[in-house]
């Protein structure tokens, strides 16, 4: 199956903005550290978590009976999920590999979604906002990994499909770098970075700042330049290793 490029890109756009609203809701709410200590919950029989880590698995054990994980940029944060229960007929896929979770980048995204919290989001505990707070970071945290994983996968394919005498020399000979240098598109990196910081700028034109938190674009474009395209790279690298 062909890729076309122009609807990768509108896709990969259109979650740019979803991240970008998701992480300015989660500003709007302090930092409370203790959602994120094991031990804290509250919950006698998740000893092992936090109060985020098991909104999250109770998120993904719902989502995993309904098969979201059947698609491919929908990788889980956790493992041993309940298998679904709904009939499904995947569509025919253009990827060629034969293990979706051989790319699965979620601990590099979850460790650098909580280093982002603690730059955007004011000091303190707020009890009463305990719950809103760890539900707009399983929000924000699955949007970040549907843009990541989207982009490992069908990036990558649509790149090899467009010079497959390029790639597939650097695939045998298993060149990781090799491979990474010719993903690599300066260019287009610079205009995300730019679109990023002028969509923040964007959404948060009108807004009140005493009464709602604004967020610094230039964090927002920083994000997508340290961990969102470095992540995405990583698993276009990865998916190429794997193809078949």
């Amino acid at each position: 199956m062909k890729l076309k490029i122009n609807n990768i890109a509108a896709r990969l756009e259109a979650l740019e903005e979803t991240i970008i609203f998701k992480i300015i809701t989660r500003a709007q709410y302090k930092k409370n550290p203790l959602i994120y200590q094991i031990g804290k919950s509250g919950f006698k029989n998740h000893p092992d978590k936090s109060l985020f880590g098991i909104r999250l698995l109770k998120q993904e054990e719902l989502e995993a009976v309904f098969n979201r994980y059947s698609c491919p940029e929908e990788r889980p944060f956790n493992t041993n999920l309940p298998k679904s229960e709904r009939d499904f007929l995947p569509p025919e896929s253009p990827l060629h590999i034969d293990e979706l979770d051989k790319i699965n980048l979620t601990e590099d995204i979850l460790k650098s979604y909580l280093g982002l919290v603690d730059e955007i989001a004011e000091e303190g505990n707020d009890p009463s906002q305990y719950g809103s707070s760890i539900e707009h970071d399983v929000y924000a945290l699955q949007a970040i990994s549907e843009r990541v994983h989207f982009g490992a996968f069908y990036v990558a394919e649509t790149k090899y499909q467009s010079d497959p005498d390029l790639y597939q020399p650097l695939i045998d000979q298993k060149d990781e770098e090799g491979i990474l240098i010719a993903l690599t598109r300066a260019e287009v990196e610079r205009r995300i970075l730019e679109r990023v910081r002028e969509k923040t700028k964007l959404f948060q034109k009108d807004v009140n700042a005493q009464v709602r938190r604004i967020i610094d674009p230039a964090l927002m474009a920083k994000f997508y330049e340290q961990t969102i395209i470095p992540l995405t790279k990583k698993g276009e690298v990865l998916y190429l290793l794997q193809r078949k």
